[in-house]
């Protein structure tokens, strides 16, 4: 069933009576500001709309109304509603919503912000619910309001009366709708679904094969599509056999995509369009095509890194933020620390290769199927690409096969319509491994020179950060926590496209930073976690405006006395083995974790177990789908340590799949525990938050074990 009924915005909820019976509630929610979160970028300001059916048979459909890329927001989200509205979730049965920014506003997947954006909101949505089956209830029965209670969709009366929601739709869909903001909500003692374990509810389609994703979409006389973009970022068409690729078995149309400048945007290629991925596929091999490379060309990492090499040697180019007498600290410093770190650009290397299929109807209009993070940008570009009104176009939300970040960008969208549009016929555009790993839009690399002091009673009094490559943050922590303190930055401009990477930025700060902070633990002879305690402890510097975005101090220490705790810190190891442990303050989410690992002969490293605290606030929605994203942030945070790296030579990506960009294996993936501390403040998400702390705490344990500084990601063979 797929409901799209305009609800008007002038009113919180419309109840609207269904023929052959049921109710359907449109809802109206105040628009959360996405700047005030962290990384967020700031929100139009309109009415978004939700939509809950409740059938005469007393089974509910709600409507999932973010993109679904494996953080279960699918499922999440529809709880928060299902509590409050007090329906079994038994009953439940979820649908993805269509991309309808008039109806359910805001509708993306990105910074962890699902849960913190919609948390309040969808509460009232199943409140009001839940009123207006009680004043049905009430009113059948002639009794007070007050003297009514609800259960798993069924009202109660205190003299024993029951009466399911089915058989008040009727009713309740003929009264006033009650002041969301008079409706009391739940106390969270009285909650039943929320924080307890749901599976997703995808999952059985999942494991049974179900068409779900992007690539399974098929529409009656569809063609498949490849494109064969410049293997050089930005570089454009020349020339083309195409006539003879034309004549290929199978092919029904090639031409040149002329494009434009912008990388996520749709750009110059080569398109193919064939009666099955296997005839294109293979067509695009027999391609010879004379590109202009352009200037991006002469571009290597080798380059960057002799680069950043003179920058590190020169005055910064910037000042980030200064605090105290830098040269006075270090000059009078008990110990001084010295530390060069790198890290690399990564790929996303999503399971799910980019993916669209787009059909132009007879009256010039648009359907996409897509698996987008950001459906509302990619009409636009669609729109803006190909000069039609953002009406003419119709997307169908898919779920996600990974890739978290890479689908904030509608490069592959644009380029399925624009091929489908010329071509003729629907068509669905598959991108190869290869293509995924070539035109990605990597986590950005950087090169890190650092420079730390301890006085004599074991306290950083000095700390420099020279930051070649972009932009730091100027709260980035230790900000505030040392008296004597310098952040500075350099850029290093290149022509490699970069985008958001699950956690950005933090991803590769906590290894930095975490890892240096060690150093200066060691340098002062103290425990590695009690020296966070310690530093944590300090009297902080007072706010600027810059900061805003600083971590509660006391709310980290409780995370890392957790993980202490539950990790055994300190207990005694056999011989190779070691813990290391580190935090991370991002996306509003505060985790400390601590790595066993051990290295063996020949440098074989084991990691034995990682121990994950977090602290996201009061309330736990999905406890299983928390515990499975602490799980999962901490398994890939992991895999981006062991192997994963993006190297450029000439201008293009060097590794091609897997065998060059090992993902981690199962036989590698050590157990993970996840904890959380419940604290009094409001739910915020979780998607991010866990990932970045294990990958220094995993460096942390290796020096710990053999002695041996990590300073450069990846980990790969430093060990042998």
């Amino acid at each position: 069933m797929t409901m799209t009924l305009d609800v008007s915005r002038r009113s919180f909820l419309r109840v609207v009576g269904i023929a052959g019976g049921g109710l359907l509630l449109g809802s109206y929610i105040e628009t959360f500001t996405a700047s005030t979160a962290e990384g967020a970028t700031p929100a139009d300001q309109f009415s978004p709309n939700a939509f809950i059916f409740i059938g005469p048979d007393g089974k509910v459909t709600i409507i999932g109304k973010n993109p679904e890329i494996g953080q279960g927001i699918k499922t999440s989200l529809p709880m928060i509603i299902a509590e409050e509205l007090d329906v079994d979730w038994k009953m439940v049965t979820v649908e993805q919503a269509m991309s309808d920014p008039a109806k359910y506003g805001n509708q993306f997947a990105g910074g962890s912000l699902g849960t913190p954006m919609n948390w309040d909101d969808l509460r009232r949505v199943g409140a009001v619910g839940r009123a207006l089956m009680i004043a049905a209830a009430a009113k059948t029965w002639s009794v007070p309001e007050s003297e009514c209670s609800t259960r798993n969709g069924v009202v109660s009366h205190a003299s024993g009366k029951t009466a399911t929601y089915g058989s008040l739709t009727a009713l309740a869909a003929t009264l006033p709708v009650p002041d969301p903001k008079a409706v009391p909500l739940k106390n969270a003692k009285d909650y039943h679904l929320l924080g307890t374990r749901v599976p997703g509810v995808d999952n059985k389609k999942i494991v049974t094969g179900k068409p779900l994703f992007g690539i399974d979409v098929v529409v009656p006389g569809m063609q498949y599509a490849v494109f064969e973009k410049c293997p050089v970022f930005g570089g454009k068409v020349v020339k083309a056999n195409i006539d003879a690729i034309k004549k290929l078995p199978g092919v029904k149309d090639a031409f040149v995509v002329a494009g434009g400048e912008a990388l996520d945007g749709l750009l110059s290629g080569v398109a193919i369009v064939a009666d099955s991925f296997w005839n294109a596929k293979t067509a695009r091999k027999s391609l010879d095509i004379t590109w202009d490379e352009g200037t991006t060309a002469k571009q290597s990492t080798e380059g960057f890194n002799a680069r950043a090499a003179e920058l590190a040697k020169l005055p910064s180019e910037k000042t980030v933020r200064k605090d105290g007498n830098i040269d006075a600290a270090f000059a009078s410093a008990a110990k001084v620390v010295e530390g060069a770190y790198f890290y690399p650009f990564i790929s996303h290397a999503s399971l799910e290769p980019q993916n669209t299929t787009a059909q132009m109807n007879k009256d010039g209009k648009f359907e996409i199927w897509s698996p987008t993070q950001m459906p509302a940008p990619g009409r636009q570009l669609v729109a803006k690409t190909l000069g039609i009104p953002e009406a003419d176009i119709i997307i169908h939300m898919t779920r996600i096969g990974g890739g978290f970040g890479r689908r904030l960008k509608n490069d592959y969208m644009v380029e399925a319509a624009w091929i489908a549009r010329q071509a003729g016929v629907p068509v669905k555009l598959l991108w190869t491994r290869e293509d995924d790993l070539h035109h990605d839009f990597y986590r950005q690399a950087g090169y890190f020179f650092l420079k730390g002091g301890v006085d004599a009673s074991g306290k950083i009094s000095a700390w420099r950060n020279h930051f070649v490559m972009d932009n730091v943050r100027a709260s980035e922590f230790p900000a505030r926590f040392v008296p004597n303190f310098s952040l500075e930055t350099s850029a290093l401009p290149h022509g490699i496209p970069t985008g958001a990477l699950r956690a950005p930025g933090s991803n590769g700060l906590a290894f930095v930073i975490q890892s240096f902070i060690d150093e200066l633990a060691h340098a002062a002879n103290k425990d590695p976690l009690q020296f966070r305690l310690d530093l944590l402890s300090e009297a902080m510097l007072a706010p600027t405006q810059a900061d805003n975005a600083t971590l509660d101090a006391d709310r980290m220490k409780g995370v890392l006395e957790l993980v202490r705790e539950k990790s055994g810190w300190g207990k005694k190891l056999p011989k190779g083995h070691g813990m290391g442990v580190a935090f991370h303050y991002s996306h509003r989410g505060y985790f400390a974790e601590v790595v066993e690992a051990s290295v063996g002969a020949k440098g074989a490293l084991t990691i034995h177990k990682v121990w994950v605290a977090g602290d996201i606030g009061s309330q736990i929605t999905n406890l299983s789908g928390a515990e499975n994203q602490g799980q999962g942030a901490a398994l890939d945070g992991i895999s981006e340590a062991l192997g994963q790296e993006i190297t450029i030579k000439n201008g293009r990506a060097v590794q091609n799949n897997f065998d060059t960009y090992p993902l981690i294996r199962m036989k590698q993936a050590p157990p993970v525990e996840v904890h959380f501390r419940m604290t009094n403040f409001p739910p915020t998400g979780l998607g991010e938050p866990a990932l970045p702390p294990v990958i220094p705490a995993l460096c942390n344990a290796i020096f710990m074990a053999t002695g041996k500084r990590i300073r450069t990601l990846p980990i790969g063979t430093q060990l042998a």
